[in-house]
């Protein structure tokens, strides 16, 4: 009996794992946004400059992200709309779409444009590619990764699938080579303070970096297209593996983001605490764990500015679709969306601004614009109407609720008291 039972169990867990790989796809593209240079940037300063305090916020932003982008996901699949086509419907009047629209838009710039950068410094680096010549190239490089992938979708998923796993084992490897310590872990994660009002600017940056609008957009937009034509018991089911997919995929990008704060805590904090640049971050990481690790901290950089560059860039087609309700030339828009940051970044580079810097203001300012996606996300599905048995939980409608005015509260705090 026992030994039926155990071989019920696991032809059960198999033909769940069946299910959840043939499901497996809308979050495994979303959480590549959550392991974005701007990750880089926001958590490479906080850890450098802050050493551990600032990892509790970590923990933080990604739960909230976590929730998020479950809600956003839920959303899709109960509706069969994206958010984007949603939110036109009940705008109703363009008076009303088009300004929406444009903030959506202007998320999903800030974030394409810390995506860019992170590819840029990461081709400097690597292949001692001129900063200048690598603003011209990682400027076509999403553009040539689409056009491969754009009539095999799950081709674009395996592709992330291996940006992810690049990601994900290199910083096993650097915290292998830089080991934190355990106290600090503990202490940073359950001793929540902000030591100036410059960590708390970075704090914010975190948030911004970690719940990413544009993909809370791309999210239910993914959903949906599985959702398309399926039984409600077929949804049922597809609810479920996303909420397993969505807490899994997002738990790795928490743990590297957690690494990529923590290595900086021990690489840099707190003698080398005025790391000014990725690439000064590189060129001390080198001589302290040995080129490897400075190589791999490299690799995984522009593993993560290409792939959610692509993310990035799908999110501003469905956002631009979705409120104006109409098909966008898929090409004309891919070339837009990622030409639009070349002018002013090439700029920049050449009046020698620091990219690091960029690309953690640019996170400030997707936090200033987090509540235009998470708002929505949080009535909508709490619309008993709208979702129908999908609808929210009442513990889960307070935990997002709780989640928004934290947001809130950080920005507000930011703008009261802005870095020295």
């Amino acid at each position: 009996m026992a030994t039926a039972g155990l071989h019920s169990k696991i032809s059960h867990f198999i033909g769940f794992l069946r299910k959840f790989i043939a499901y497996s796809g809308p979050a495994l593209i979303v959480s590549i946004a959550y392991m974005d240079p701007g990750n880089y940037g926001t958590d490479l300063q906080g850890g450098s400059a802050f050493g551990y305090s600032l990892l509790w916020v970590v923990w933080l932003s990604s739960a909230i992200a976590m929730l998020v982008q479950y809600l956003a996901g839920k959303l899709g699949i109960a509706t069969e709309k994206s958010m984007a086509e949603i939110l036109r419907e009940k705008l109703g009047r363009k008076l009303f779409t088009i300004p929406y629209w444009l903030s959506a838009e202007v998320a999903a710039a800030a974030t394409d444009l810390a995506e860019y950068l992170g590819t840029v410094v990461a081709l400097n680096l690597l292949f001692g590619v001129p900063m200048i010549y690598a603003a011209i190239f990682g400027a076509v490089d999403v553009i040539i990764i689409l056009a491969l992938t754009s009539r095999k979708f799950r081709l674009m998923e395996q592709l992330f699938l291996l940006c992810v796993s690049i990601i994900s084992f290199g910083y096993v490897y650097e915290m292998l080579v830089a080991p934190p310590t355990i106290h600090g872990i503990l202490s940073g994660s359950f001793s929540p303070r902000f030591v100036n009002s410059s960590a708390l600017f970075v704090a914010v940056g975190i948030i911004g970096a970690t719940v990413m609008p544009h993909v809370v957009f791309l999210h239910s937009f993914l959903t949906k297209e599985k959702a398309k034509g399926k039984t409600l018991e077929d949804r049922r089911k597809m609810r479920r593996l996303h909420l397993v997919e969505t807490v899994f995929l997002l738990t790795i990008a928490a743990l590297v983001n957690a690494a990529i704060l923590l290595m900086a805590a021990v690489a840099f904090y707190p003698n080398n605490s005025q790391i000014a640049s990725i690439a000064e971050a590189y060129k001390t990481l080198v001589p302290l764990f040995g080129a490897s690790a400075g190589v791999i901290f490299v690799i995984t950089l522009l593993s993560s500015g290409i792939a959610s560059s692509a993310a990035g860039t799908l999110a501003g087609q469905i956002i631009m679709e979705g409120f104006l309700g109409k098909k966008v030339n898929m090409w004309m828009r891919r070339i837009i969306t990622r030409f639009v940051n070349v002018i002013p970044t090439t700029i920049a580079i050449l009046l020698g601004f620091d990219p690091l810097h960029i690309l953690v203001y640019s996170q400030f300012i997707l936090s200033l614009l987090i509540p235009i996606a998470v708002i929505p996300v949080v009535m909508l599905t709490m619309n008993k109407k709208l979702m129908g048995e999908f609808v929210n939980r009442k513990i889960t409608t307070i935990v997002a609720c709780l989640f928004v005015g934290i947001v809130l509260v950080f920005n507000t705090l930011s703008l009261i008291n802005p870095t020295s």
